[in-house]
């Protein structure tokens, strides 16, 4: 049994067939799911959804792109309500991303604390997204140390200096469908990372594996990314996919997953 720990299932990209998503995924394997938000809106649609099936669960987050500028304090109190709800397992997506042009990164900063501060609140894991912004990330979880901090590389796309840090800080890799593609430098990272820090991840709908790259991404082919983990580790993929899913229903509370669709 799969399970995809980072998928927007509750995006809009699933309004007009997501009861056929929800059963080509069962068809795959996949059993669990973490759905994470990445505002106020999403966020309530991911609690939502995890309300209707108990194999989904949700986040609460606020991602950098959906800081125009500088937060309203009355967001983060918005946000601070849904984090209590039963079915939110963590906090995220949340993080820095420096990719593209005009972005506020004192704005990313003040957030990207602010949420941190607020899973360590309510003892919650994170899903944390960095891009173009692995200093500033690491730095910034330094400074926010705790007992209580830990979570999730969501999408992972560092070296083996960066994943260590990472493990170090207390926090497990989670690797997508570009471990698939051809020039990917995934494999080698993932085989000297021990498997207890591996997760397994989709981000669905975008960043489809091989050979579905270029179109939406669905859960259902998790399998593919948890096949080249396994492949990298040389180990049997039932063996990498139990491992996996012992590793995220630990970090996430999580339940026995269940075997029908409900």
């Amino acid at each position: 049994m799969f399970i995809d720990v980072h998928a927007h299932l509750s995006f809009p990209e699933f309004d007009e067939d997501r009861s056929e998503v929800i059963g080509r995924m069962f068809d795959a394997g996949v059993t669990a799911l973490i759905d994470p938000g990445t505002n106020l809106e999403t966020s309530r649609r991911s609690i939502e959804l995890s309300r209707q099936h108990n194999f989904i669960h949700a986040c609460v987050g606020l991602h950098p792109h959906d800081l125009q500028e500088k937060a309203d304090p009355a967001l983060f109190d918005a946000l601070g309500v849904l984090v209590k709800d039963p079915e939110v397992v963590a906090v995220g997506e949340v993080g820095l991303d420096y990719h593209y042009p005009g972005y506020d990164q004192n704005a990313q900063e003040d957030a990207f604390r602010t949420m941190l501060r607020l899973a360590v609140e309510h003892d919650k894991p994170l899903v944390i997204h960095a891009r173009d912004a692995w200093q500033d990330t690491l730095r910034i979880l330094r400074e926010e140390h705790s007992s209580g901090l830990r979570g999730i590389m969501h999408c992972f796309s560092g070296d083996i200096d960066t994943a260590n840090a990472c493990i170090a800080l207390g926090f497990s890799i989670s690797i997508p469908g570009t471990i698939t593609f051809k020039k990917s430098t995934l494999p080698s990272v993932v085989r000297e990372i021990g498997m207890e820090h591996l997760l397994s991840e989709t981000d669905s709908p975008y960043l489809a594996p091989t050979p579905y790259r270029g179109k939406r991404n669905e859960p259902a082919y998790v399998g593919l990314v948890t096949a080249a983990i396994a492949e990298a580790k040389q180990l049997p993929l039932d063996t990498t996919a139990a491992m996996i899913m012992q590793n995220a229903r630990q970090l996430f509370a999580l339940k026995s997953p269940p075997t029908s669709l409900s």
